[in-house]
């Protein structure tokens, strides 16, 4: 497991012509061990709007009510991840879809009852990924996962997790040799704006503490930073630009890097 590369594909990048899904499945025919783990806020959003259900944040995470917990399964589970992976399998590659209910792969509890039914994650079972990996497929997650056994009556079963915490949980619990997000920006920027190519976590950590990072760059820098408890390298790059998975592979990326420096 520790030479699996954990891929977290941002739901504003899915569908804008990028070649994220031709990259995964050249990687695949190299004999590289990917795990992809997928947003969709963006989609969601456009469904809740079509119910006429407004969308509101909270640093940079979804506040879940329960209708929005309805559409955050059928969107996530459903309707992107299907996408996902027929898109791989058309490509040429294995691909099988799941989500962190599938094996009780992603388990949580409500912790800030501001967020509504949104999960912290507790423990990862990596059971499912070994299998799915062992022979020969892409295991493509969605970020939905299973409320803790002890969970109080009044929640429900299934809850609505942050994609980019997964991924960051599922780089750590896997021990992954990469964790990269592929976003709708740049990298990370400084507060005037400038590309920062590399960072020690205790400097990714300041950015948010100033608020120099703010919004969706949140999670994805605190997932980062969790990651690199078991991961060497986590990187952010700019996922619509052409082959940028590829290029950051093979060391040709620009984006951001966060790892420790020895």
């Amino acid at each position: 497991m520790d030479r699996v590369i954990v891929v977290k594909v941002g739901g504003a990048t899915l569908g804008s012509h990028d070649t994220a899904m031709e990259d995964i499945v050249e990687l695949q025919k190299r004999g590289k061990q990917l795990v992809v783990v997928h947003g969709g806020g963006k989609l969601i959003t456009e469904w809740l709007a079509k119910q006429g259900i407004p969308s509101r944040f909270i640093q940079g995470e979804r506040i879940t009510d329960q209708a929005t917990l309805e559409v955050a399964i059928a969107v996530l589970a459903g309707l992107v991840n299907k996408e996902i992976v027929s898109s791989i399998n058309s490509l040429g590659g294995r691909a099988i879809g799941i989500s962190g209910v599938d094996g009780t792969l992603i388990e949580g509890r409500i912790e800030h009852k501001e967020k509504g039914y949104v999960g912290v994650v507790t423990r990862v079972n990596t059971t499912v990924l070994e299998t799915l990996l062992k022979t020969g497929f892409i295991p493509v997650i969605a970020p939905i996962g299973m409320n803790s056994s002890d969970r109080p009556t009044d929640t429900p079963p299934t809850l609505n997790f942050n994609a980019d915490v997964v991924a960051g949980e599922i780089a750590a619990a896997t021990g992954a040799e990469r964790l990269i997000f592929l976003t709708d920006v740049a990298g990370i920027n400084d507060s005037s704006g400038k590309l920062l190519p590399q960072l020690s976590p205790d400097e990714a950590e300041a950015l948010v503490d100033s608020g120099a990072a703010s919004g969706g760059m949140i999670p994805k820098i605190k997932a980062c930073l969790r990651a690199l408890s078991q991961t060497a390298t986590t990187s952010i790059i700019d996922g619509r630009q052409s082959h940028a998975l590829l290029r950051e592979i093979d060391g040709k990326g620009v984006g951001t890097t966060i790892q420790v420096v020895v």
